[in-house]
């Protein structure tokens, strides 16, 4: 069996060119029409899949979008194409359509206490009893991920610190958030509030992780240990 990487693409009859382009060039080097000669397999006994590919995209002036937007139906009125061939475009064109529908949203930056209130209040607005996150951040201090750590009652939830470091871990989080609410409205730390905030600093400095903030979130306004000089 030859290689590929031996063979010459101008020694490749036209029809077999674009796979072969793309073996040994990459995807980005093949032309839209090449792309769809792919899709599309083969020609008719007068053009190859790439003329034929060129018809298709001349009727629609090389508007991608438009031809997104032709039926399976549209696409058998070329010769050469049948219902198949017709399938595998519109299939590979909703493929497309739908990878550009879940491209990730661009992450938030985190670069004030404000900006962390902001970011949990879909979370903890209105919330009756107490909630605690954790917001995991890069290096960028841009969010990662909110990992939702315990939930208690209306005076206090129980913390586990080997939760909060292993979520840390896990999602290789350079740098970490802490988040919680108080339902009553009251923004004043409790004595266990700030025991808790020394010693997770104190575990997330022996694992390199630091604290930035910790945050109290209320629905009407928030306290940061962080602007208040306590971290």
């Amino acid at each position: 069996m030859q290689n590929f990487s031996s063979i010459k693409i101008s020694k490749l009859a036209e029809e077999d060119r674009p796979r072969e382009k793309l073996l040994l060039k990459g995807k980005t080097s093949l032309s839209d029409a090449e792309l769809i000669a792919i899709l599309i397999g083969s020609g008719t006994p007068e053009m190859s899949a790439v003329d034929l590919s060129r018809i298709i995209l001349q009727s629609i002036d090389h508007d991608l979008s438009k031809l997104s937007r032709l039926s399976i139906q549209d696409l058998k009125k070329f010769k050469g194409i049948g219902e198949a061939k017709a399938i595998s475009i519109v299939a590979a064109l909703e493929l497309g359509r739908r990878r550009k529908d879940s491209e990730p949203v661009k992450k938030p930056r985190i670069t004030c206490s404000k900006d962390i209130y902001d970011l949990m209040k879909s979370e903890l607005y209105d919330e009756p009893v107490e909630h605690f996150y954790l917001v995991l951040l890069s290096r960028s201090n841009q969010v990662i991920k909110k990992v939702h750590i315990s939930r208690g009652g209306t005076a206090g939830t129980v913390v586990d610190s080997k939760l909060i470091f292993k979520s840390a871990l896990e999602y290789l989080a350079q740098s970490l958030i802490l988040v919680h609410n108080h339902p009553s409205g009251n923004l004043k730390p409790s004595h266990q509030d700030i025991k808790l905030t020394e010693r997770l600093i104190k575990a997330g400095k022996e694992l390199d992780l630091p604290i930035l903030d910790h945050v109290i979130f209320a629905d009407d306004g928030y306290f940061s240990f962080a602007d208040e000089g306590l971290i």
